[in-house]
């Protein structure tokens, strides 16, 4: 076996079987090598008996005869289940073991009693099946029912191994499904299968089930490894393949770019960098989605394509802002130039966001990324270790494509010493922090570039406001007193902006 996280295509004369999942051909580098045995575990709702039916599909779609043997569900019910996807069954066939002559008394005391007899001919059944059809493709659903019938390990072993034997000579590739319902786990049957893709589904204290898919073990192939998160919804599976950013390594030359206010550019050094991410940090209210909004009308002015996920905020409320700013960005939503993305947390795993962000990317050539806020957002994943490390593989990705990231930040409190749920300052490139600040008994703001990795930066405090006009950026104020504590006032004699440029909102 040969794992690696950089899947590659299968070698010349490897003729793969594609899964027709969505995702999981990536993951596999290219689809399941044929005329192979693999199993596919997974609780019961995890999606084996949906990957299974999508595997035939795609095999009948390929002009390839296809076997659905079932054990434990009815053919009546497996039409329900395709029937729910919008699917129909045609050109699968489906051979059913579970009969009313299988619910009998006589044939629940054979069950009972006569386990190596009842098994031995359900084995024989099944191989007649496959010498009658000859299929190219089987699904054998599942050996929980065959484990059962064996009553014992040996036995079980035993037939699972001649049925693995019978299907090598066979033209046929074949699929496994468990249910893991064995007391630790068949570790047996991981050394018996040519290949194991694990199903796992976790139900947290709220919000939906996560689903994830792991190839546990692949002869003779590369793969990605570690898990992908998966979706189950009407119209099958979808895997969503784990970002790796040193698949997407380029050479590029950093450039800087305006954000549409000359001031706010002077403090970046120039401007925001293509192949370079900003974190945009602050209290709740201090012009923070204002700044990013701005920089991307800029970018859209300028021809190009921007894409907004918007995890905090409603899209109505954000487009009713942005016309009392004066931030015409309607006329470009409706262009398709713009595209503005309204997501739930709760309902977006981090593998479908990333695989989301790197359509937009390489599909749409967005070249401007905004994601407004990484609050809402890190509760979508599990932990905060797993967000920043994950939130490091997806800005290293954007960087190495030269996309223009910024992302938004709140601080805790509107006043007093700022603290995020998650420290990501040394992921970022640069860093434009804004803060509340009291000037003639008056709530202003300030901003101010603390860190950057790709200018030489401002170190000064400027007022910042955002008015009918879009942001204003004052002159350097350096009367400050308390900046570091987190409570910053201002005792100079510079007036402030509405003082200096006239009356208007602060």
């Amino acid at each position: 076996m040969s794992k690696s996280s950089s899947p590659t295509l299968p070698p010349p004369g490897q003729a793969r079987a594609r899964t027709g999942v969505t995702g999981l051909d990536d993951v596999l580098g290219g689809g399941l090598p044929t005329r192979h045995v693999y199993l596919v575990e997974g609780t019961p709702g995890a999606g084996k008996t949906t990957l299974g039916l999508q595997f035939l599909q795609a095999g009948r779609e390929a002009g390839e005869r296809s076997l659905y043997i079932t054990l434990s569900e009815t053919a009546q019910e497996l039409a329900i289940v395709a029937d729910s996807h919008g699917w129909a069954l045609d050109g699968i066939e489906v051979f059913e073991l579970v009969g009313e002559a299988g619910l009998s008394p006589d044939a629940e005391q054979s069950i009972l009693y006569t386990a190596e007899v009842e098994l031995g001919e359900t084995t024989r059944e099944v191989m007649a099946a496959v010498e009658r059809l000859k299929p190219n493709r089987v699904v054998f659903d599942s050996l929980s029912e065959m484990r059962m019938l064996a009553q014992s390990p040996l036995r079980y072993r035993r037939q699972i191994l001649a049925l693995k034997h019978f299907f090598a000579s066979r033209d046929c590739t074949v699929l496994l499904l468990d249910d893991m319902t064995s007391d630790g786990g068949d570790l047996q049957l991981h050394s018996i299968a040519h290949g194991v893709i694990s199903l796992e589904q976790i139900t947290g204290d709220y919000g939906p089930v996560r689903r994830h898919l792991r190839v546990a073990k692949m002869r003779g192939v590369r793969y990605r490894g570690g898990d992908h998160d998966l979706a189950l919804d009407t119209g099958g599976i979808q895997v969503f393949p784990r970002l790796v950013a040193a698949e997407h390594r380029t050479d590029l030359l950093a450039a800087a770019v305006p954000t549409g206010t000359p001031e706010l550019d002077g403090i970046l050094g120039g401007g925001l960098y293509r192949g370079s991410n900003t974190l945009l940090i602050g209290p709740s209210g201090v012009g923070k989605t204002t700044t990013a909004l701005s920089a991307v009308l800029a970018a859209l002015r300028r021809g190009e394509r921007a894409q907004y996920y918007l995890f905090d905020e409603g899209l109505g409320t954000l487009l009713h802002r942005c016309k009392a700013l004066n931030l015409d960005i309607r006329s470009y939503l409706e262009s398709g130039q713009l595209e503005l993305l309204a997501l739930d947390p709760a309902e977006v795993s981090p593998g479908r966001f990333s695989n989301m962000v790197r359509d937009a990317v390489e599909t749409a050539g967005a070249s401007t990324v905004v994601i407004d806020s990484l609050n809402a957002y890190m509760q979508s994943m599990p932990g905060a270790k797993f967000l920043l490390l994950q939130m490091h593989e997806l800005l290293t990705y954007l960087n190495q494509k030269g996309i223009v990231t910024m992302l938004v930040l709140g601080q805790h409190g509107l006043v007093g010493e700022g603290r995020t749920d998650v420290d990501l300052s040394y992921l970022s490139d640069a860093i434009v922090l804004f803060r509340f600040f009291e000037a003639h008994g008056t709530l202003r703001k300030a901003v101010s570039v603390v860190k950057s990795r790709t200018s030489n930066h401002e170190l000064s405090i400027r007022e910042f406001r955002l008015g009918t006009g879009g942001i204003e950026v004052g002159p350097p104020l350096v009367d400050f007193e308390g900046v570091l504590s987190g409570v910053p006032s201002y005792r100079g004699n510079v007036p402030m902006l509405g003082e200096q440029y006239g009356a208007g909102r602060v």
